[in-house]
């Protein structure tokens, strides 16, 4: 028999409706009195509206108002604004990795019939990307020498529609001539209409957008892996395209919306936590990596030194011209006398630097490759990339003077 005063559904006194259905309701909305140096974290898939005018108001381009979870909720907002806010942008929008990144800027400013320019450099996951699923819809992709400004006016076709810059390329480390680069497409589109247009994007990781400011040198869209420096834990994956003009955002925002690419608020969160670091990290990333830089490159196993603040790097130029700093990527070609399993010997003997693809992270990483004539390299020797990260950088060189000493 059932026994109401005991019924944990029963309501409240002022309140006419069951447990199961208060909880069901239940929202929540932050004390007038509360603050706090750390962004909240906003759940929501869905969004409730007061009305139907007001839902019937909202348009999903606006990024002040919110409509769907997808689109972006208030922590997301946070974390864009805060990006712009690095790079001198004025919008945002983020991905769930720097390669959906790269696919939502793609498909934002490409369609059947267009083409699209590479440099040789190229993060290969974006080569990969044209040569498989941008052919398959149509899309012509070609490769251009990044420090070869004039060789890149010589490609630029009536179909060109977008152009990749990276710099510095993220394995081979060639700095490219951005000015000259950005000059060429700009002057090819003051021969065209407006509608026409090449949009210039830019790989701006290796950056952080702390060392290189794209938009003073006339870039259209900055591209970041937020899965690198920003995050800095090595365990978030996240991207974002960064804008200063509303027309390309609002074609950013609808590839996004088109292809579902949300970002969880958790995610983003972490993410927005590891900026307050950003600029320290960054700076202590750089100050390792040139360390370890200079004494490899007094060490006769090593044939180059490819690092983009020594002048044994391609471009360095361009890199004293238009960077302001380093952080902790940089790769060294061995000398071709040690062929590739002894450089994997090597590798594998490195006891702080584990193998893995990716950095930006507090812990060093390595990665080998294969004798690489890619971009402007014409070296025979294996290349390791090293990420360093933020441990004692008289350490890792010791532990990279152990590993050379098993070259044999």
């Amino acid at each position: 028999m059932s026994h109401p005063q005991n019924d944990s559904s029963a309501a409240p006194e002022g309140s006419a409706n069951a447990l199961d259905t208060r909880l069901a309701q239940a929202g929540y909305q932050a004390p007038g009195s509360f603050e706090s140096l750390v962004a909240p974290i906003h759940h929501a898939s869905t969004v409730v509206f007061p009305n139907l005018a007001e839902m019937r108001a909202r348009n999903w381009e606006r990024d002040d108002v919110y409509t769907y979870g997808l689109h972006g909720t208030p922590t997301t907002r946070e974390l864009e604004d805060r990006l712009a806010d690095i790079e001198g942008g004025r919008h945002c929008v983020l991905a769930p990795s720097g390669l959906a990144a790269i696919s939502m800027i793609d498909f934002a400013f490409l369609k059947t019939g267009d083409e699209l320019l590479l440099p040789h450099n190229v993060y290969l996951p974006n080569r990969e990307l044209a040569r498989t699923l941008l052919a398959d819809l149509g899309i012509v992709a070609r490769h251009y020498d990044p420090l070869d400004a004039a060789a890149l006016s010589l490609l630029i076709t009536p179909r060109t529609r977008l152009v990749w810059l990276e710099s510095p390329g993220s394995v081979t480390m060639e700095v490219a001539d951005l000015r000259g680069l950005v000059a060429v497409v700009a002057a090819a589109n003051a021969r065209r209409p407006a509608a026409e247009r090449i949009v210039t994007a830019l790989d701006n990781t290796w950056g952080a957008g702390l060392a290189l400011k794209p938009f003073e040198l006339g870039i259209d869209v900055s591209m970041q892996a937020l899965t690198k420096y920003q995050s800095g834990g090595s365990d978030v994956l996240m991207g974002a395209a960064i804008t200063r003009d509303q027309a390309l955002h609002l074609r950013l925002k609808t590839s996004h919306m088109r292809t579902g690419l949300g970002v969880g608020a958790d995610d983003a969160w972490l993410v927005l936590r590891g900026l307050k670091s950003l600029p320290l990290r960054y700076a202590a990333h750089d100050r390792g990596a040139r360390a370890l830089a200079h004494w490899l490159a007094a060490r006769p196993e090593v044939a180059r030194v490819l690092h983009p603040a020594l002048p044994s790097c391609p471009g360095h130029e361009f890199w004293l011209r238009d960077f302001s700093g380093a952080g902790g990527l940089f790769s060294v070609v061995f000398d071709a006398r040690y062929g590739t399993a002894q450089v994997e010997r090597f590798v594998e003997a490195l006891k702080l630097f584990p193998l893995g693809y990716s950095w930006g992270g507090a812990s060093s990483l390595s990665m080998i490759y294969p004798p690489s004539r890619t971009g402007t390299l014409s070296e025979k020797g294996a290349v390791v990339r090293f990420n360093v990260g933020l441990e004692a950088p008289d350490d890792l060189i010791a532990d990279v003077a152990q590993a050379l000493a098993q070259l044999g």
